[in-house]
């Protein structure tokens, strides 16, 4: 048995069977919450978001890249729709909006928001390596393809 495939054997050791695919659902489910109501209230207020990345030297041109990224990121996330590479990108963005906005170490607050983003882009990084789990759009393709490759004839 390789590394491989004893660490996707045992991550979940201990958790019931039945259990692990409603856990994960609802990991990304509240890991994605964020980014939704974060990307729908840039929209909503795209005017003020828009000064606050001026006050900080982000040009505003690049708002309507971070409502995809954080609005679409968030809900493939939540569908579970190409879950790994969402997840390598919201991980970027976390750890960038720390960088940039929440960078005063005099702050308490964004020393605060500095710390949750790190750990957000950890999470991510964690649900890119090990999946999204069945309960996903990711999940069905895949049981789909193997469906479709099990019912084809050998030559």
């Amino acid at each position: 048995m390789s590394t491989g495939e004893r660490r996707s054997r045992d991550w979940n050791a201990g958790v019931p069977h039945g259990l692990v695919d409603p856990i994960v659902f609802v990991g990304r489910a509240l890991m994605a919450y964020i980014f939704v109501v974060e990307g729908y209230g840039k929209i909503v207020h795209y005017s003020d978001v828009a000064g606050y990345m001026l006050d900080h030297g982000v040009t505003s041109l690049l708002l309507p890249l971070a409502i995809l990224t954080e609005l679409g990121g968030g809900l493939m996330i939540l569908s579970g729709l190409m879950t790994r590479w969402a997840a390598i990108a919201l991980a970027g963005f976390a750890i960038l909006t720390a960088l940039i906005f929440h960078s005063d170490a005099a702050d308490a607050g964004q020393v605060i928001n500095f710390q949750k983003n790190l750990a957000i882009a950890g999470g991510f990084l964690v649900l890119a390596a090990l999946g999204p789990g069945a309960w996903s759009l990711d999940g069905w393709r895949a049981r789909a393809k193997q469906r479709g490759s099990a019912s084809k004839p050998a030559n």
